[in-house]
């Protein structure tokens, strides 16, 4: 193996081998294997582009319009031009791709699935660092700059690791980064030829032999020093005082009494990206639903629920995953007495909204959703495994609309002994304001009921309570103090804030994730938006179960039975049949001019050739000058790859045309008079070497025309006839260049054409084609073009062409002043 492929191939393993931190973050890793091959093939197009050989610039050029071509076809093939190139529209869609794979990073919590999104974020920024090694340490032969593209690829994966395992990434990443620079090192040294160490001669071995010496010296100081550096790098950390917060602060800490929380809570990720939703300009849809209930302002669609509180923050329990039953068990708590309707709901969630959990109304009875989906019986929440979210999923709920009155409320018998234990903990470290307001404000009520009532006008109107968004109530275990003191936040302050107070009374309380019902459309379908994102105390009745209330002023609705009067006990009536796959919500289909980036998001927009045939001129067709332009594009599409054959074609048959054409002249200095024999006769030679090359004998200027036939008959494998002819043009190229009086000889053109007959019968057939498709003597093409360009810079600077331009200039004056 050459020394630049070695290096190319350490350069692959080395990004791969920083890439590897980032394996912890995502919860599969087929990516994995897609960026790998991907940045194979763009490593070997830089091998093919170094061999031509092209510039520099141009091999990292040609690499990354190739990088380009590869995202194309794996993540926008279908917007790509003929299902290959990138146009436009291929463009578009990286930007949404990558716009919703920012939102998932928000979204997600460590390991996230691996979204399209998230996938282009992770295989696009390898190949990017790829390139980049790629270009420094094999292309500009540096490989010590290259570990910076690596570091930065590290950094952001440690960064946002949060297992035990970050030193045995950090090895990983620093062998790799070792074995690029041992291959640079060992390729430096090929370069001088063979180490001699000037040690004492072996009698056993011999002279310095492989293995023995202090010829190796340089590789072993060189593998102590790495040694030692990594030994370092992981032991002064293990010594050093810890720092907290930040990405340095331990996984599980609490929060501390002086962090800072804009929120003012901690929360899982269904609440990470709650305010953000509500402060957002845009009310972007995230899904739809169609309900046989007409009661849809109690349509809550619940995600899950967090019932742990450890004073500074509410999260979900640990429980066990279960398969999804086809019918759900029956709720807990809740007896025979109580009223609850049956409601069938269909949903269609938008392509833009990726969550873990099913969003569904509670209680539900029975969930029919196609994908991979897990049952959580504590909460009755639906949970995706094997990175399966709600991004366009499309799904059935049958439901129970629990209404109980006032009366059976307040007469609920006590809880039972397991329910009081587990949902009425409050930590210690709990400040004792919360409990103190909590009894000054339900004061004087006779049950659980009315104490949950007063907290919930309390905070809704009476308490002088305001929503705002842009709160910062600060963090730690005196946020709810904070919050109770500042009167000022958002649902979760809301309903973190009584679900504490609830337990501080004895009442068993938790918190539900979700959104509220929505906006209803003119087609009867619901649509709720990334503003209906909500959170809500759930309290615990014996006879009706969790109970839904709501503290936050100006956001839902309260519960008819949180009123004083008796809810009307009119007939409910049949509940409609569950609504059919084909009747879920959509919305009227919108023409190619109206398809905003949001509708194509939620998979609303006609398809392509639909588009295309709605507008785009008066026929509906394409205008004259996309049609030419695409016409155009198509023919530089066949016409580019061939011009390395057509230049090679056109310039071999300049070289053998009759000995009275145009031919390259004597080179300069060589005594040799130009002529039309000796024009020829060198064409001729010319023209053998480069047939040569072409079949990889690369030529050698330094050599003699008799010592340069002599190589390319060996390494072209020549005999017989082929190899008499090489010689003879060999000898009748001496003849013209050092010979008194040159006599060319006839034939040289039938000479020319059986060597290039051997060198074509004696190669491979990849070999063949690659001869005849893609010359490597076409390189002299581009030289010839950098040739130009540096005649035409220096014409510039010596101010020939500004003189021109002057002197065109005042005669253009002066006839001007004629006139």
């Amino acid at each position: 193996m050459s020394g630049g492929a070695r290096l190319a191939v350490c350069g692959v393993v080395a990004t791969l081998a920083s890439t590897c931190a980032l394996l912890p973050l995502i919860d599969t890793t087929t990516w994995m294997v897609q960026a790998a091959i991907l940045l194979t093939v763009q490593s070997a197009v830089g091998a093919l582009a170094r061999r031509v050989p092209l510039s520099r610039p141009l091999t990292v050029t040609v690499q990354a319009l190739v990088t380009l071509v590869l995202l194309t076809l794996v993540f926008a093939r279908s917007q790509a031009l003929g299902g290959l190139l990138p146009g436009p529209d291929v463009f578009r869609e990286f930007g949404q791709l990558l716009q919703e794979g920012a939102d998932d990073v928000g979204r997600y919590a460590i390991p996230a699935p691996a979204t399209t999104g998230i996938r282009l974020m992770l295989v696009g920024g390898l190949l990017v660092v790829g390139l980049a090694v790629d270009a420094v340490a094999v292309t500009w032969r540096s490989a010590a700059p290259a570990g910076l593209p690596l570091l930065a690829l590290y950094s952001i994966a440690a960064g946002l690791a949060q297992s035990g395992r970050d030193w045995l990434w950090f090895l990983v990443a620093a062998a790799g980064y070792l074995l690029l620079l041992l291959a640079e090192g060992r390729d430096r040294l090929a370069r001088w030829g063979r180490v001699f160490g000037g040690g004492a001669r072996s009698p056993s071995r011999g002279f310095l032999a492989p293995g023995s010496g202090p010829a190796l010296a340089p590789v072993r100081t060189g593998r102590r020093i790495g040694a030692l550096a990594l030994g370092i790098a992981l032991a002064v950390p293990a010594v050093l005082p810890t720092m907290e917060g930040g990405l340095l602060e331990p996984r599980g800490r609490a929060a501390g009494p002086d962090r800072d929380d804009s929120s003012g809570f901690d929360a899982v990720r269904p609440l990470v990206t709650l305010r953000d939703s509500l402060n957002q300009p845009e009310n972007r849809e995230v899904m739809r639903y169609r309900t046989s209930t007409e009661s849809t302002r109690e349509m809550y669609l619940r995600i899950v629920a967090l019932d742990r509180f450890d004073g500074a923050s509410w999260q979900p329990s640990e429980h066990r995953l279960t398969d999804l039953p086809e019918v759900l068990p029956t709720p807990a708590g809740l007896a025979p007495g109580v009223r609850a309707d049956a409601v069938n709901t269909s949903v269609a969630a938008a392509g833009s909204y990726a969550q873990n959990y099913l969003p569904l109304p509670y209680p539900a009875e029975r969930v029919r959703v196609d994908g991979h989906w897990r049952y959580e019986p504590e909460g009755r929440t639906v949970a995706g495994e094997r990175g399966q979210t709600t991004r366009g999923v499309r799904y059935q709920v049958s439901s129970l609309l629990v209404q109980p009155t006032a009366a059976q409320l307040a007469g609920a018998p006590a809880p039972r002994e397991e329910v009081l234990r587990e949902y009425t903990k409050v930590p210690g470290s709990l400040p004792g304001v919360v409990g103190a307001t909590a009894r000054k404000v339900t004061a004087g009520s006779a049950n659980a009921y009315e104490q949950a009532v007063k907290l919930q006008d309390w905070f809704a109107a009476d308490g002088g309570f305001s929503y705002d968004t842009e709160v910062a109530s600060g963090g730690g275990s005196d946020a709810i103090a904070k919050f109770l003191e500042a009167k000022r936040g958002f649902c979760i302050h809301f309903s973190f804030s009584m679900a504490a107070m609830a337990r501080t009374l004895g009442i068993p309380a938790r918190v539900a994730v979700g959104f509220t019902p929505g906006t209803p459309l003119p087609d009867g379908s619901m649509s709720v938006g990334s503003k209906d994102a909500h959170a809500w105390p759930e309290l615990y009745f014996e006879g009706v179960g969790w109970t839904r209330f709501e503290p936050t002023p100006s956001r839902g609705t309260a519960p008819d039975y949180t009123a004083a009067q008796e809810p009307s006990a009119a007939d409910p009536g049949v509940p409609a049949p569950l609504p059919d796959r084909s009747t879920a919500p959509s919305a009227r289909p919108p023409s190619a001019g109206d398809c905003t980036p949001q509708l194509k998001r939620l998979g609303e927009c006609p398809p392509v050739a639909q588009q295309a045939s709605a507008g785009g001129g008066p026929g509906g067709g394409l205008s004259p000058g996309a049609v030419a332009g695409i016409a155009a594009g198509g023919v530089a599409l066949l016409v580019l790859p061939t011009l390395p054959l057509l230049w090679r074609r056109r310039l071999r048959a300049r070289r053998l045309a009759d000995p009275g054409q145009h031919a390259p002249s004597a080179p300069e200095g060589s005594g040799t008079p130009p002529g039309p024999g000796v024009e020829h006769t060198l064409a001729a030679w010319a023209e053998l070497t480069d047939s040569a090359w072409d079949y990889g004998v690369l030529p050698d200027e330094s050599r003699t025309p008799r010592s340069a036939a002599a190589r390319i008959v060996r390494l072209g494998g020549l005999t017989g006839a082929a190899e008499e002819s090489a010689h003879r043009v060999a000898t009748a190229v001496e003849q013209v260049l050092y010979a008194p009086q040159p006599r060319p000889p006839a034939g040289l053109v039938d000479d020319v054409e059986r060597v290039r007959a051997g060198l074509r019968s004696s190669a491979r057939r990849p070999a063949r084609l690659r001869a005849v498709l893609a010359p490597r003597s076409a390189a002299r093409l581009v030289w010839g073009l950098a040739r130009r360009r540096r005649a035409a810079g220096e014409r510039l600077r010596s101010g020939r062409l500004g003189t021109a331009w002057r002197r065109a200039g005042g005669a253009l004056r002066t006839t001007l002043g004629r006139t």
